[in-house]
């Protein structure tokens, strides 16, 4: 299945090369180019892309609002015509800094993944690959240290007495090894399960939390305190 692509990035020579740079790669294509925030939020609730590549700093609406734009309100674009509502395109930002604040509030707008902006053609490619099969992807500098001290920084803003209500021991297992940073096939073989059936306990775990993908995942097992 085709990937479709709108990227947005405020430097046209930027924008340019990462399209030629992602449709080199024949099951990805890239529909659209935005110069702003405000156009990007505009061409993706016309187009409907399945991944947005996302800079951070530009004018008129910066990257960070036009995330949370898109991700924070799926109704809205239901009523102009776009996607059915909670149907939401995946964010992958870039972003220059590897421990740059930004990253803190685009976690918090909903991005699904971030990329260091001189990471490698392939790194691209393989970014958007991963973000839109709905896996979590954050640059290797920025795994661990990032989304713990995000979940530090909000712990405190949602007390969960119920954080894993509704969970089966089986799938808080694999909601703390997602957040441990574990693909479904390194989870399959630490539980000793199939693969397939640990996808299947990271669905329900994702729709018991209401959680949209696995950086969330990760995101709120901190939050939480399910992992240290």
């Amino acid at each position: 299945m085709t990937i479709r692509v709108l990227i947005a990035d405020d430097q046209v020579m930027i924008r340019d090369g990462l399209a030629a740079l992602l449709s080199s790669d024949p099951e990805i294509e890239v529909i659209g180019q935005a110069g702003n925030g405000r156009e990007a939020v505009d061409l993706a609730r016309k187009l409907d892309p399945d991944v947005i590549v996302m800079d951070i700093r530009m004018p008129e609406m910066d990257g960070l609002a036009a995330t949370a734009e898109l991700i924070g309100e799926p109704a809205a674009r239901a009523d102009a015509g776009g996607d059915p509502a909670g149907v939401r395109p995946k964010v992958l930002v870039l972003t220059t800094f590897d421990l740059d604040e930004y990253v803190y509030e685009a976690l918090g707008a909903g991005a699904s993944g971030f990329l260091l902006k001189d990471a490698s053609a392939a790194d691209l490619v393989s970014g958007v690959r991963i973000v839109a099969a709905g896996d979590a992807l954050l640059a290797p500098s920025i795994t661990r240290r990032l989304i713990g001290d995000f979940a530090r920084r909000r712990r405190h803003q949602r007390p969960s007495p119920n954080a894993t209500a509704g969970l089966t021991p089986r799938e808080l297992d694999v909601l703390r090894l997602i957040a441990r940073g574990l693909s479904n096939a390194e989870i399959a073989a630490e539980l000793v399960l199939a693969e397939q059936t640990v996808k299947t306990h990271v669905g329900h775990v994702l729709t018991k939390l209401a959680l949209r993908d696995r950086t969330q995942a990760v995101v709120y097992a901190y939050e939480n305190g399910l992992v240290g």
